[in-house]
């Protein structure tokens, strides 16, 4: 059987309204989905990553930060998330040397700068997200996945 893949495309006008719909998507995993988080540099990557936590539990936001420089944070909620920065790394050798298959299934990974993880580097439950900035306060987000069931109806 073959998985249908969803396709969604929302507009934000504002980092809170970013933040919630983060927010609401993290409502809907399970645990175990890697999150792929492409854009340009100030798209509001870790601003997602932030809804992400807030949706998973995490109780202290203020402690997500971009992990720019430690490159892996792990934030404790009903259900861990896994932070990753690879803005600092270009070389497959030193994305490899992170050993982040170590961390698939031990909660949700989220990947800041993900077009720079190996091709290869996939699980089972992804969802990917790119956001595109429009103007100072404005972003579309695209939210693509096959496997994890989403929706952003309010119910």
């Amino acid at each position: 059987m073959t998985q249908k893949s969803v396709e969604l495309k929302v507009r934000t006008c504002s980092e809170e309204e970013t933040l919630r719909l983060a927010e609401k998507l993290a409502g809907q995993l399970t645990g175990d989905e890697l999150i792929l988080i492409s854009g340009e540099l100030g798209a509001g990557k870790t601003v997602f990553v932030r809804g992400l936590a807030a949706g998973l539990g995490v109780k202290s936001l203020d402690s997500v930060c971009s992990p720019s420089f430690t490159l892996v944070n792990i934030y404790r909620g009903k259900v861990d998330l896994v932070h990753v920065d690879l803005y600092r790394l270009e070389d497959p050798e030193e994305i490899a040397d992170l050993g982040l298959e170590d961390y698939l299934g031990s909660g949700v990974m989220a990947v800041e700068w993900a077009e720079r993880l190996p091709a290869d580097f996939q699980t089972e439950r992804m969802v990917e997200i790119l956001i595109a900035v429009e103007s100072d306060d404005s972003r579309v987000i695209k939210i693509k996945t096959s496997d994890v069931y989403l929706s952003l109806e309010d119910k």
